[in-house]
C-alpha cells in the first residue's frame, strides 16, 4: 500500500480523467474571461470554450492561488495521515508558488510527524504534466517517497519545453514582447520559438519567418536535445490548432520512430489565457535544456 500522496496544480495541463484515474488530488488556478472567473477544471470542453471566446475578442487574464487556499488544500491531504508531494508550475511564470511556499511552511509546522515536500519544478503546462506522470509511474511501481523525489529533482531540468505562437499580440498583452515587436512580427509573419530555461523562465530564443518553418525548427531543436528517445513519451498541448499538432505528431514519429507514445491534448486555460489560440507546445524527457 502506498503511504504517500502525489498532488499537483491544474497547470500540469493533463486531462481531468488522468488526475482521477491516478488518484492525484488537484488544486485549480482561476482564469478570467471578460471579467467572469472560471475554475481551471482541466475539462476539454472548458478549454475549447476559452479559445473560442478569445477568437471572438474576449479579454482574458488569470489569478493566483492565495496562501489560504493552498493551506486548506494541503491540510486536507495531510489529514489523511500520509506524507505528501506537491508539484506546481515554475515560480518564474507565476508568483503563486510563493504562496504555496508560505502555506507549506505552515503545514510543516502543524504536522511535525509527517513529511510534506513542495517541489520547485521549473516546469509548466505539459512539461509539468510529464514530470508528474513519470513520478506517478514510479509511485505505482512501488518506489518510496524519497526515491520519487530524488528522481524528480534529478530529472526536472531534463524536461524539455518548446513553444511557438501564432499571434504575438497575446504575448504583448502579457508583457512578453513589446508593442513594436508584436507589430513587426505580425506584418512580417515572424513566429518566435520559445523554451523554458533551467531557471524556469519562458524565453523567446528564435525568431522564424512563417508558422510552418517555426514548427519544423522545433524538430531541428529536438534532434539536438532528444538524443536518447527510445521508449520515451512525447506530449503535445495545443491551443485550438489541432491540424498543426497532427502535423507535428507525424514529423516527430518520422524523426524519432523508437519513441513509445505521443499524446495530443488541448492546452490548459491558464497558460492559454496568456498565449492565446494557436499556441503549439511540445514536451519530452531529453538530455538538457536549450541555453
Amino acid at each position: 500500500m502506498v503511504d504517500y500522496i502525489i498532488s499537483a496544480a491544474s497547470t500540469a495541463d493533463l486531462p481531468v480523467e488522468y488526475f482521477n484515474e491516478h488518484n492525484i488530488p488537484l488544486i485549480s488556478y482561476t482564469y478570467i474571461v471578460d471579467n467572469e472567473p472560471f475554475i481551471d477544471d482541466c475539462l476539454e470542453e472548458s478549454r475549447k470554450m476559452l479559445f473560442k471566446r478569445m477568437k471572438e475578442g474576449a479579454i482574458t487574464s488569470t489569478s493566483m492561488i492565495n496562501t489560504y487556499a493552498y493551506h486548506e488544500f494541503f491540510k486536507k491531504l495531510m489529514d489523511t495521515g500520509k506524507d505528501v508531494i506537491f508539484l506546481d508550475m515554475t515560480k518564474k511564470i507565476s508568483h503563486s508558488f510563493y504562496n504555496a511556499m508560505e502555506a507549506a511552511e505552515q503545514i510543516q509546522n502543524e504536522y511535525p510527524n509527517q513529511r510534506f515536500y513542495l517541489m520547485d519544478t521549473n516546469c509548466v503546462s505539459g512539461g509539468l504534466g510529464l514530470l508528474l506522470q513519470n513520478m506517478v509511474q514510479l509511485r505505482d511501481a512501488g518506489k518510496k517517497f524519497d526515491q520519487v523525489i530524488a528522481w524528480g529533482e534529478a530529472n526536472k531540468l531534463k524536461i524539455i519545453h518548446w513553444f511557438t505562437v501564432d499571434d504575438l499580440n497575446y504575448l504583448k498583452r502579457g508583457g512578453r514582447v513589446s508593442n513594436t515587436a508584436a507589430l513587426v512580427g505580425t506584418i512580417f509573419s515572424i513566429k518566435p520559438v520559445l523554451y523554458v530555461s533551467n531557471e524556469g523562465e519562458l524565453v523567446s530564443g528564435l525568431k522564424i519567418h512563417g508558422r510552418r518553418k517555426a514548427l519544423l525548427e522545433i524538430i531541428e531543436r529536438m534532434k539536438e536535445d532528444f538524443t536518447e528517445p527510445d521508449g520515451k513519451e512525447v506530449l503535445i498541448n495545443h491551443a485550438d490548432c489541432l491540424e498543426d499538432a497532427e502535423f507535428m505528431r507525424q514529423k516527430v514519429l518520422e524523426t524519432f520512430p523508437t519513441i513509445s507514445k505521443i499524446s495530443i491534448m488541448s492546452l490548459g486555460g491558464v497558460v492559454g489565457s496568456h498565449c492565446g489560440p494557436g499556441l503549439f507546445t511540445i514536451f519530452y524527457l531529453g538530455n538538457k535544456r536549450y541555453t
